[in-house]
């Protein structure tokens, strides 16, 4: 692609290339670059692209485009511009070719359920006859294939390859879970949703944004970016209106007022005010089953996912599909097919005489919400095996051992992913919390917590405790199939873990 056509939209007041120049690729990661490539310089959270303007040019750089240009030798072409991100992209709208027109986009922020609403809308969407693209926490995938993705959003360029490839396989439907890192960073300032999903807020990653205030700001750039883009149809604002920033998001939006012309709202939740909502609901170990109305009609769903927050998860979808004109019996139908969602509240296929389970909560609200739900589905005891990564919000450990010792028998702290923290201090920060709600240690009454860092040898334990009645939830990775230690990554699988505690697995 010509330089000039890639450099469409891009605001920048000095450019040394020809602007005939071919470029042969874009990068952003200067170990990426090869000969006849772009390289954009970008200012990231831990490290700054600049650094490695030299690498990018060893590497082949043909073009730099920074903020600082002043390191770019003499031969190289150079862009300087004052804003990198938003530079990146457009570079990557471009030399994608705008691969989102003739798409329909879908995106899901919030703290907790964003996983599962997506897995439940592809449901809908392939239900309806939909091919479907996804980009989540899970992997990246549409049909035929499937792609392990470093992040639950990737950064601007990974995301405007993949919907080309998307595209060109002819997906018509995408679903991107967004995360508050992603938006803050600008990396899908450049897809025109045409619904946008908020499901709720509460602690987490405060290590990168620092207040609560400041994480829900980015949760909100999602929303305050929709229609921006000139569609003809206003896009939608699917919000959970039973949270308190997301009443505070819809007054954002224009919700408060009769009509709001360029975005419109769609409230989901459990009360009677929410435009969606459950007439009725019964949730056990088998599933959910409840009656949903809308603004459309009433529909009835019998799904095997387990848990209340479940019924949210259903909720956010069905006013998602809603919003891009999904038929209501479609809707129920694709809700029902769904029978589980990897390492959510996913039941490992063990030779126990107790139910052993896997999820991914690794927040206060995450982990409330599954011992919630698990406490009245067992006659024994609740045995919670679950730690907490390292090099992250320190402050929500000792709030994670208080709800852990508060809803549960029995307590199993272990390490999550302690990265390139000392494993046992991320263990004893939970212990405090753990003590603070008056549990003791594991005794002859079959209460209490253990402390056992090696989180296989803790999953053992569990299962060798365990008895009829009981149930045992391991907390914190989910579908994860590795742990983090140092600057390593090595295999570990939850499950697989289970299944060798219960001779299943050789």
């Amino acid at each position: 692609m010509h330089l000039k056509d890639l450099l469409k939209g891009v605001v920048f007041d000095y450019c040394s290339a020809r602007h005939d120049a071919e470029i042969e690729g874009i990068a952003r990661d200067s170990r990426s670059v090869r000969p006849g490539w772009l390289f954009v310089a970008v200012r990231g959270a831990s490290e700054n692209g600049h650094a490695y303007i030299p690498a990018a040019v060893s590497a082949g750089a043909s073009c730099i485009v920074a903020e600082d240009i002043s390191s770019v030798p003499p031969g190289v072409g150079a862009v300087h511009v004052s804003d990198s991100r938003s530079a990146l992209t457009y570079i990557a709208t471009n030399f994608y070719g705008a691969p989102f027109q003739g798409m329909t986009l879908i995106g899901i922020t919030g703290t907790n359920g964003k996983t599962t609403t997506s897995y439940l809308i592809e449901s809908i969407l392939a239900a309806s006859g939909h091919k479907t693209g996804v980009i989540g926490t899970v992997n990246y995938r549409y049909p035929g294939k499937i792609f392990k993705g470093a992040n639950t959003t990737p950064d601007s360029i990974a995301i405007m390859a993949l919907l080309r490839e998307m595209a060109d396989a002819g997906v018509s439907h995408v679903v991107m879970e967004v995360s508050s890192h992603a938006l803050d960073q600008g990396r899908a300032d450049g897809c025109p949703f045409k619904a946008a999903v908020f499901t709720n807020l509460s602690r987490d990653h405060l290590d990168y944004h620092e207040s609560m205030d400041s994480y829900f700001f980015a949760k909100t750039r999602l929303f305050t970016n929709l229609g921006r883009f000139g569609r003809e149809n206003a896009p939608a604002a699917v919000i959970n209106a039973d949270d308190p920033r997301g009443c505070e998001l819809m007054v954002m939006l224009g919700g408060d007022k009769e009509e709001s012309s360029s975005v419109k709202i769609i409230s989901y939740g459990l009360g009677k005010e929410c435009m969606v909502r459950p007439e009725s609901y019964y949730v056990n170990m088998e599933g959910i089953r409840t009656s949903i109305r809308t603004p459309l009609g009433t529909m009835t769903i019998e799904s095997p996912l387990i848990g209340k927050f479940n019924i949210y998860n259903i909720l956010a979808a069905t006013a998602a599909s809603m919003a891009v004109d999904i038929d209501l019996n479609l809707i129920a139908s694709g809700i029902n097919l769904l029978k589980g969602v990897p390492g959510r509240l996913e039941r490992v296929p063990a030779k126990a005489a107790v139910p052993i389970l896997v999820d991914y909560a690794h927040s206060p609200d995450a982990l409330y919400n599954i011992l919630e739900t698990l406490q009245p589905l067992k006659s024994g005891r609740l045995i919670t095996v679950f730690g907490c990564g390292g090099d992250r919000d320190r402050g929500k450990r000792p709030q994670m051992g208080r709800i852990a010792a508060e809803m549960s028998e029995v307590v199993v702290i272990t390490s999550d992913n302690p990265r390139t923290e000392d494993p046992e201090a991320i263990a004893r920060q939970i212990e405090d919390g753990v003590v603070g709600a008056g549990m003791g240690p594991y005794g002859a009454s079959g209460r209490g917590y253990m402390l056992e860092l090696d989180r296989k040898s803790a999953i053992s334990k569990a299962v060798g405790i365990a008895v009829p009645g009981d149930i045992i939830i391991i907390a914190g990775k989910g579908h994860e199939d590795y742990q983090i230690l140092g600057n390593a990554k090595r295999h570990f699988d939850d499950r697989e873990a289970v299944l060798e505690a219960t001779g299943r697995l050789q």
